[in-house]
């Protein structure tokens, strides 16, 4: 009876306590993200653009990005908190500046690696050069072709890529692994990483070959049973997809886009979503599961504080910052300078070399009929390097939007380096001349429109012109009497030499009346193309954007 009636006090002494004191604390976890660096070791032109504190009608750049500063950022954000890791969300590298992409963006993966990042997402640009080479980038060894050219060997990616929705066709299985489990005291965290199923059309076929891009929520779906029965309730996606809100960076007014619906289709087991691809920040809420993204080349690093639940092991709370990498108050990491320095050394001299000069900056951004001044002069410069017989016989030129990556912004006295240059290309496409018909080349421009949300809009060489009606419907928007070369009106049943890079030849961008050409024939390179103009000419600067013409 006595041992009876000291359990029963017991009993009544715990049901006094507050529920809280009954209950473990919740775990709490530190998730830092980025996305979408294309290695950019070095603080990007421009940093980032957000409201301006003091008026919030204006905008105002921040110096912000750049490795060195970075790795000390992501390091502070780690301070005082017991359980933290460093996740990405894709196109970490490609689309690089010259630095990176001279090694096959090998720098970049030792410096993310070096910083501590864990997990990633593949990206659509993971596969610019190719399955074998993503391989390559996850387990080092030389390139195939230019072999091993960086001061020391490339072990490979400490951190791992997943690819969910990247599958083998002649398997079924997915390329890399479909996602990541890690503990933090004792509660298991599941990350899932997939890039965007519109990848196949938006790379160089031959890279992909053999592989399916599957739907995102599907795949998703999909793998939460086998979660489940490991016991995994906290589910974290990492996806190469995203949104254009209308707010600064850590707001999300109005977010349209893919990502929208994709959340929306996800399990409800889906408790966090990092997201990329779009270029864009945002902190957002979307049917109820908090979404981000960090901007692009390293200028923000997303801090995601989260609580979980040791009894239901789930997500109970989940919030998020976009902080920025700003250069004016933060240290550089001597690890990541040492890094940088040493690539450097290798690359400076030919990043250096002088190009040439321009009188203003040109600009990549299209006008309203979508032509753009760096476009024109890149489209002129393939014409240049392939007009000549032995060259292609090349008459027309034609570049993808997507291929230029960056303004082209002179220093001083208007001066631009190769590297420079090779920034605003940086992809390294070989040229192409076929001939096409003029029927041939008037389709090509109507696959402009193939995706009606996000047009891409060709870039062309000087003497050839068109106009497009907006107003038309898909398939008949070009205006067969306006397309001209040199002032004559283009013939269906005529062959023109025409001259593409090889990621166009091949059907990229969903250009696929390309692969129809014949008689081709590979020329150089497009940014060795655009140095030899560069060269050639004089003081560059923009034309009459008069070769597209809008109508409607």
């Amino acid at each position: 009876m006595r041992y009876q009636s000291i359990l029963a006090t017991l009993a009544l002494a715990l049901c006094a306590l507050p529920a809280a004191a009954q209950t473990a604390a919740p775990v709490e976890l530190r998730i830092l993200a980025i996305n979408d660096f294309h290695g950019n070791l070095r603080p990007p032109p421009g940093g980032i653009r957000i409201n301006d504190p003091e008026d919030k009608t204006k905008k105002v750049m921040v110096a912000a990005g750049g490795a060195e500063y970075m790795a000390t950022l992501v390091k502070q954000l780690s301070e005082g908190h017991k359980n933290t890791i460093f996740v990405a969300a894709g196109d970490l590298i490609g689309a690089s500046p010259f630095l990176s992409a001279m090694f096959h963006d090998e720098p970049s993966v030792e410096s993310l690696s070096m910083m501590g990042l864990a997990i990633t997402s593949v990206g659509n640009h993971e596969f610019d050069e190719g399955k074998t080479e993503l391989l390559r980038m996850q387990n080092g060894g030389c390139h195939p072709e230019d072999g091993c050219q960086g001061p020391h060997a490339f072990l490979g990616a400490k951190f791992h890529y997943l690819a969910a929705s990247t599958v083998e066709t002649a398997t079924g299985k997915s390329v890399l692994p479909p996602y990541e489990i890690r503990d933090f005291e004792g509660i298991s965290v599941a990350f899932i990483g997939l890039t965007l199923k519109e990848t196949a059309g938006i790379v160089s076929p031959k890279g992909i070959a053999g592989l399916e891009f599957r739907d995102e929520a599907e795949t998703v779906n999909a793998l939460v049973p086998q979660l489940k029965a490991k016991g995994v309730e906290a589910i974290v996606v990492l996806i190469h997809q995203g949104g254009e809100p209308a707010g600064d960076y850590n707001e999300c007014p109005a977010i349209t886009g893919p990502i929208v619906d994709i959340v929306k289709k996800f399990d409800r087991a889906v408790d966090v979503v990092v997201s990329g691809h779009t270029h864009r920040a945002y902190v957002c809420e979307i049917d109820g599961r908090l979404v981000t993204s960090g901007d692009k080349y390293g200028t923000l690093v997303t801090a995601i504080d989260l609580k979980l639940d040791p009894a239901t092991r789930d997500i109970v709370s989940a919030k998020a910052e976009n902080v920025i990498v700003a250069n004016a108050s933060l240290a550089r990491d001597p690890e990541q300078t040492a890094l940088i320095d040493a690539y450097d050394k290798l690359s400076a001299p030919i990043a250096n070399r002088p190009a040439g000069s321009v009188t203003q900056t040109l600009s990549r951004v299209p006008n309203e009929a979508g032509e753009s001044a760096l476009g024109d002069i890149i489209a002129d410069a393939q014409l240049a390097a392939t007009k000549d017989a032995k060259d292609g016989s090349a008459v027309i030129a034609l570049t993808n939007p997507g291929g230029i990556r960056t303004d082209l912004i002179p220093k001083e006295n208007g001066a631009v380096s190769y590297g420079e240059l090779f920034a605003s290309q940086p992809f390294r496409n070989r040229l192409v001349t076929m001939t096409l018909t003029g029927s041939q080349l008037k389709d090509m421009l109507e696959q402009q429109w193939l995706d009606p949300k996000r047009p891409r809009i060709l870039q062309v060489s000087i003497g050839f012109n068109y106009s497009w009606d907006a107003s038309k419907p898909y398939g008949e928007r070009i205006v067969a009497d306006k397309m001209t070369l040199n002032g004559r009106p283009i013939e269906p049943a005529t062959g023109y030499r025409v001259t593409l890079n090889d990621y166009l030849a091949v059907g990229g961008d969903g250009f696929t009346v390309a692969k129809q050409g014949t008689s081709p024939q590979y020329g150089g390179y497009d940014s060795d193309a655009l140095f030899a103009f560069f060269k050639a000419h004089g003081p560059i600067g923009p034309l009459p954007p008069t070769r597209i013409v809008r109508v409607n």
